[in-house]
């Protein structure tokens, strides 16, 4: 049953349904309608479809996609993860099914579809991500009855592991590429340097507030991501990449130093703003009147700076990379690597830096080579 409310000019819907699977009572609702006709409209297009796909035998895989994003899905997993599964199911399962229904979803057929991907040139891990999705969907199929067996069981994925092309700084360009940031805009400096003496990930930086640095203990608590698409300030923070990214990583005393005179720079900018500031989001990486840095502006400043110094192409996510590689260029081992980068296991770390790691180890023993040599004459 729907009923309706007016919200700030604008009409809002909510639908109240007990799942007959679960026997657990559900909301759905949405706002933004400019009138009760239209909100009324929406409510009843809804209300239908949730009857047709607990009643129908058969169901089109475009709408059990949908079912299962809004009603088994949303709010019940990050919301990350959530934009993932829709993108997904957006831009590469519905395009190639189409309008199949879901019951004829067959396993050769969803193999065909993998292999497609493959064809595509998708890495193997990208054509693992998107093949989660589908095989969740079909399991949540199965569970309420609508198929039988799940068609993604037992495919084989194929694809190249581009593990090999993980881009990094080199250490020796790392000083004149900061001083190249530094001459284009200071905050910039500050926010590419961030990342490079921690590793975090852009979002888990570009949502750093104060509150989250303790000076005393030199750590930096990395607990949210920014969300560079909200479009208001309540949705500006979200959960991290996965629950082992919550992370507490200790920085050095030159970050230290960094971020207070950061800190003094910024508590001018606010006597310049005054009211104009924006206080509420407390941000450490931010712009001048304390909004956050728009993704768009973070990848022109990196890629313009990186072209000035004739550093070779590379994505910011490179920077959280370089970090890892500056740590295992000091000794450290891969379980420190891990905990400080929030991956959920230190296999994934391993993996990701294997090549890093016996490049390391190489130039290494060319050295000691070299040292050897000079030993013995």
């Amino acid at each position: 049953m729907a009923s309706f409310r007016k919200i700030g000019g604008k009409w809002e819907y909510r639908i109240r349904f007990k799942d007959p699977f679960t026997q657990k009572h559900k909301e759905k609702s949405k706002r933004g309608f400019a009138t009760k006709k239209e909100a009324q409209l929406a409510a009843a297009e809804d209300e239908n479809k949730l009857l047709e796909f607990h009643e129908q035998s058969e169901i089109p895989l475009k709408s059990f996609l949908q079912i299962w994003l809004d009603e088994y899905k949303k709010d019940t997993i990050r919301k990350n993860t959530y934009l993932l599964h829709q993108r997904n199911i957006q831009n590469h399962i519905l395009p190639y099914f189409d309008n199949i229904m879901l019951q004829d979803v067959k396993p050769i057929m969803y193999q065909k579809f993998l292999n497609h991907l493959t064809e595509k040139d998708y890495s193997k891990r990208s054509i693992e991500i998107v093949h989660t999705t589908m095989f969740n969907a079909m399991e949540k199929a199965v569970t309420l009855g609508k198929i039988e067996k799940n068609p993604c069981i037992g495919v084989t994925i194929k694809g190249q592991s581009k593990q090999e092309g993980i881009k990094f700084m080199e250490s020796s360009d790392i000083p004149r590429f900061l001083q190249a940031t530094l001459q284009y805009d200071y905050i910039y400096w500050m926010f590419f340097k961030v990342l490079i003496e921690t590793g975090m990930r852009k979002g888990e930086a570009a949502a750093l507030q104060w509150t989250d640095i303790d000076f005393k203990q030199f750590t930096i608590s990395i607990n949210k991501t920014l969300d560079f698409q909200a479009k208001s300030k309540d949705e500006f923070f979200g959960d991290t990449k996965t629950f082992n990214s919550n992370r507490t990583v200790k920085i050095s005393q030159s970050l230290i130093n960094d971020l207070k005179h950061h800190l003094s720079y910024q508590n001018k900018n606010k006597l310049g703003f005054g009211e104009l500031y924006h206080h509420d989001i407390n941000l450490v990486l931010c712009r001048k009147d304390g909004n956050f840095i728009p993704k768009s502006s973070l990848f022109n400043a990196f890629s313009r700076t990186l072209k000035k110094v004739n550093i070779p192409s590379m994505p910011i996510h490179s920077l959280r990379h370089t970090h890892a590689v500056l740590l295992m260029e000091t000794g450290a081992d891969m379980k420190y690597i891990q905990e400080r980068l929030g991956h959920g296991s230190m296999q994934i770390t391993a993996d990701v830096y294997a090549h890093v790691s016996k490049k390391i180890e190489s130039d290494n023993m060319k050295k000691f080579e070299d040292h050897m040599q000079k030993i013995y004459e």
